[in-house]
């Protein structure tokens, strides 16, 4: 029976074939996977914000994309992966409430996704499949025995990407 990781909200874990990485309700929140398809290994990251310069507290550095990718991508090569290798999935960072007159600070999830965008172009690792947007929460989990990204939804059931 392959092990399941659970990977919280503002954190992140990494592991290798058999395991299963999974993170539960993903609203503007995104769930970034990394994997290396040669020696089944990878991460998963559920980050809330994308930039923790921004923040008045940022003593969880999982919280932010730009401080939780480098720490899981450092342990995903300690594991043994490539980072010439690398493939990266990403879903979540929806909008999950409408405000009247909302300004940039508000749309969180589409922020989200554009500094994970941003992070994985500057390490030179391609980003191969995404869902991301709309106005629904998502749960995550990425298979290491063979790379398969799963979203879950509660109205849209669940898809592989």
């Amino acid at each position: 029976m392959p092990e399941l990781i659970r990977v919280g909200m503002a954190d992140y874990k990494v592991g290798k074939n058999p395991a299963t990485l999974i993170s539960y309700g993903l609203g503007s929140c995104i769930g970034v996977s990394l994997y290396d398809p040669q020696i089944k290994v990878g991460g998963l990251l559920h980050i809330m914000l994308p930039d923790s310069t921004q923040a008045r507290s940022s003593d969880n550095p999982a919280k932010f994309a730009d401080t939780g990718f480098p720490l899981m991508l450092a342990d995903v090569l300690k594991l043994g992966a490539s980072q010439s290798r690398l493939v990266a999935k990403i879903a979540g960072g929806a909008q999950m409430f409408a405000f009247a007159n909302a300004t940039d600070v508000m749309r969180v999830g589409s922020r989200n996704a554009e500094a994970v965008k941003k992070i994985l172009k500057e390490n030179r690792i391609r980003l191969i499949a995404e869902d991301t947007g709309g106005t629904y929460g998502r749960t995550v989990s990425i298979d290491l025995t063979n790379g398969v990204y799963k979203v879950k939804t509660i109205d849209k059931g669940e898809k592989e990407i």
